[in-house]
Formats: C-alpha cells, sequence, structure tokens
C-alpha cells in the first residue's frame, strides 16, 4: 500500500506543481535557440541568400506605437500594448479571466555577424512586423573561375 493520498482536485495540484516548475526553471522553452517563456511579441527568424527576415507577431498594436532600432549587433523591438477593454470611471466591471498581455513590451534579438544595419526596412500590417535585413556583400558567396 502506498503513503500517498490525493486531495479531491488532482488536476489542480498538477496545475500548482507545473507553475512551481516554471517558475523555478524560467519557463521550458521549445526548442534550444527559443528565449524565456511567454516571451512578446514572438517572432520567427530565417535568411534567404541576400537577406535575414524577422517577423514578430503583434496583433492589435497600432504601428506609430511600435519602437524597432539596431545598436551594437542588436535589433530592438518596443512599445506598449492597450488593454482591450479600458477602465471607465463609474464602471463596476471585474475582469474573472484576462489572457491577452497588455502593457509595455521589449524585445531584444541578436542578430547574425554578416547582418547589414544600412539596408534595414520593417512594415506593419495584419497585426505582423515585418523586418528584412540585407546581408554584407563580403558574406554573400562568390563563384571562383578557375583557370
Amino acid at each position: 500500500m502506498s503513503d500517498l493520498t490525493f486531495g479531491a482536485d488532482l488536476f489542480s495540484e498538477f496545475d500548482r506543481l507545473q507553475r512551481q516548475m516554471a517558475s523555478l526553471l524560467g519557463g521550458f522553452p521549445f526548442s534550444i535557440r527559443s528565449g524565456r517563456f511567454g516571451a512578446f511579441p514572438q517572432v520567427n527568424i530565417g535568411s534567404t541568400d541576400d537577406s535575414i527576415e524577422i517577423v514578430a507577431f503583434a496583433p492589435g498594436l497600432d504601428p506609430a506605437s511600435l519602437d524597432v532600432s539596431i545598436d551594437k549587433g542588436l535589433l530592438t523591438i518596443s512599445g506598449e500594448r492597450k488593454p482591450v477593454y479600458p477602465d471607465k470611471p463609474g464602471d463596476d466591471t471585474r475582469a474573472y479571466a484576462q489572457e491577452r498581455f497588455s502593457g509595455s513590451f521589449r524585445r531584444v534579438i541578436e542578430l547574425p555577424q554578416h547582418a547589414d544595419p544600412d539596408k534595414v526596412t520593417a512594415q506593419y500590417t495584419n497585426g505582423c512586423l515585418s523586418v528584412s535585413m540585407g546581408k554584407r556583400e563580403t558574406s554573400k558567396p562568390k563563384a571562383i573561375t578557375v583557370q
């Protein structure tokens, strides 16, 4: 026989244990290269032969509220996401569940050495911030003719 006893709500105990482990370990990364758990905005990073492509998923933002900068090989995306239901004077509505993040955010992404900070474009469309950055000419492959 086991000396272990469980309360009536076993699943809430598992949920509590998972939250404790996540706070202890700083969250569970989805891949080796992923950042901290719950980082906002989430990003996809890829490259072509000529450019580095970064897509930040940030729906519901005013493009004018986004700040994008590059300094010392770091791309910084920052801004503020307003709450969906702003507080109204005299309103006694209380939220009992809130899953959407609101408030200030800042995301810093380390760029590869061959990124050219002088060749950058950024565009916000349908909730996605797309940043395209050219590669330095010296990093592109060159064909050498054998004589």
